[in-house]
């Protein structure tokens, strides 16, 4: 972990180094490109070539896509305490999302037009659930129960399969009650470019949703304009911010589960409070023993994680807007005066007992959310990046009169005296 004091040397040149901006690596975004033109040119074959390669599967054009045989054993396997606690953590997505959902509205302006917006569910979606070292059924429920809720009528998840050319049992009973409609055995960029592009075995889809490595998200990247995606998602990070009132164990808790995301999360501490700064470090070594992953943990805690002591919340603050956090743990005395304050983070946490995990699994919000800095442009994951926005007008006589006009200055400023006609035609003036 690296410690730095405020009044440090080095202080000020580290702390630049926390205003982030998510570029990609040129190395691969080349690698990418070349696995986008595979899938274009070769399709269903691309697709069975790469997960040979990558995930030592063999599969066939025939099993792409799970078929509902594999859904009946796997729903098999899956114990009752599991299927419990993904019906309790789609059921708080549903609530969540028809709370945050867009809604239909419409008023009259001053010429008379009545004009509003609707909002439809896309008709197919795709969700990308990384594989790796654990399954992430968390992330099919963070993803496809939005848009099960939303009501978009096509749901095709992306997900790695084993080398036995199977989706683990408890993913996929997820994928399946978060509304999936077809699954593709397919990881990586490969995955993502068959969802954007289609091949023989499936469809493209018209919006992507997911998080994923750095070769997911750059697929993502690459492929916009072919197709809508919702954010670029990568490796997780966690950013806590306390005064005196923080409680160590906690905090260290919230430091040493989102290591446990990968060798590529971010993990930092910033506080105000000395005596703080060193118990948390204590707690963090403490509790490191006695998890299951401690080897793994401590490699991210040295590579990655950093731990500030500053002066003054408005200096903690001042990085947090920098950084751009991807969750922040917010544990002060006076929040309501700080919150605010915080312009830039995916997702808050707010006191001692705000478990970022149960964010991550139940709370309801989706745990997809911006990383890299790229908090500073893109949301997480909401209900409404599954509708289409569509705007409306309608006119009668009265209100063509009134914009008559209006459009015909515009229309003589700009040349275009068509567009001054096609309102006079239909004016009784």
């Amino acid at each position: 972990m690296k410690l730095l004091q405020q009044s440090d040397p080095g202080y000020h040149t580290f702390r630049t180094t926390l205003n982030r901006r998510a570029i990609p690596d040129t190395s691969v975004t080349e690698i990418v490109a070349g696995i986008i033109n595979e899938v274009q040119s070769r399709g269903d074959q691309a697709l069975i070539d790469f997960t040979a390669k990558f995930d030592k599967a063999q599969l066939t054009p025939q099993t792409l896509l799970v078929s509902a045989e594999e859904v009946a054993e796997a729903t098999a396997q899956v114990s009752e305490a599991t299927k419990a606690a993904i019906a309790s953590a789609r059921e708080n997505i549903h609530l969540f999302t028809e709370q945050s959902k867009r809604q239909d509205w419409s008023y009259t302006n001053k010429e008379g037009a009545e004009v509003g917006e609707r909002f439809t569910p896309f008709d197919r979606v795709g969700i990308y659930v990384p594989g790796g070292k654990a399954p992430l059924v968390s992330t099919a429920l963070m993803t496809g129960a939005f848009a099960q809720a939303i009501g978009c009528p096509e749901i095709v998840a992306a997900t790695p399969c084993g080398p036995d050319g199977k989706v683990n049992p408890e993913l996929l009973y997820a994928l399946v009650q978060a509304g999936a409609t077809e699954i593709l055995k397919v990881g990586g960029a490969q995955g993502i470019a068959a969802l954007a592009l289609g091949t023989d075995s499936i469809q493209p889809v018209e919006k992507i949703f997911g998080p994923g490595n750095v070769f997911v998200v750059e697929a993502k990247r690459q492929l916009i304009g072919a197709v809508s995606i919702d954010l670029l998602p990568g490796p997780s990070e966690i950013l806590v911010i306390a005064d005196h009132t923080g409680n160590p164990a906690f905090l260290a808790a919230d430091l040493l589960g989102q290591a446990e995301h990968g060798p590529d999360s971010e993990i930092g501490f910033i506080t105000t409070d000395a005596k703080l700064f060193d118990a948390v470090q204590k707690e963090i070594a403490a509790q490191l023993p006695n998890l299951s992953r401690g080897a793994y943990l401590q490699e991210v805690l040295d590579k990655t994680c950093f731990a500030i002591h500053v002066e003054t919340l408005d200096e903690a603050i001042a990085i947090c807007n920098d950084y751009a956090p991807e969750h922040l743990t917010l544990v002060v005395e006076d929040d309501t005066t700080i919150l605010p304050k915080i312009r830039n983070a995916g997702a808050i946490y707010v006191g001692n007992y705000s478990a970022v995990a149960v964010g991550d699994f139940l709370a309801g919000p989706s745990h997809t959310l911006p990383t890299g800095g790229a908090g500073k442009s893109f949301s997480g994951l909401r209900a409404d990046q599954f509708q289409r926005r569509q705007s409306i007008v309608r006119m009668d006589q009265a209100a063509i009169n009134n914009s008559l006009a209006t459009v015909e200055e515009f229309s003589r400023i700009e040349g275009l005296d068509a567009h001054g006609a096609s309102v006079k035609v239909r004016s009784s003036q």
